[in-house]
């Protein structure tokens, strides 16, 4: 069995995409709570959690999926093994953080930024 190059370009190309749609998941929360904060519009915040938000939320999970996969692989991980390890943890972490954006936009439909204090989060729901 012959010798396997590290996937350094997939590690770094997944970063990158990683980051792109980082930076659009930035732009559309930051759009959609501005266009909120103007209009008050419980609606806004219920679409929230769309499609528009959905599609580079999933993208970014998939950029740190491959990164964790390729840098498994790097240390020396079979392939198949880096990537169920990085699915597993990235799909466990997604979700995570999915659920709390969830409960932090309905914190803020229902009191507005004051209602969240971020000295005194506390959310138990």
């Amino acid at each position: 069995m012959g010798y396997i190059e590290p996937p350094y370009f997939l590690l770094v190309a997944s970063l990158v995409a990683a980051i792109a749609c980082g930076r659009a998941f930035e732009i559309t929360l930051k759009e959609r709570v501005g266009e909120w904060s103007r209009t008050r519009s419980t609606r806004i915040l219920s679409q929230l959690q769309g499609e528009q938000l959905f599609v580079p939320y999933l993208g970014i999970c998939g950029g740190v999926c491959s990164f964790l996969a390729s840098g498994l692989s790097i240390y020396g991980f079979p392939l198949w093994l880096s990537g169920i390890v990085s699915f597993i943890l990235t799909l466990g972490t997604g979700a995570l953080i999915w659920s709390q954006l969830g409960k932090l936009l309905s914190l803020l439909a229902q009191g507005g930024s004051q209602a969240i204090d971020l000295d005194t989060l506390d959310i138990r729901e």
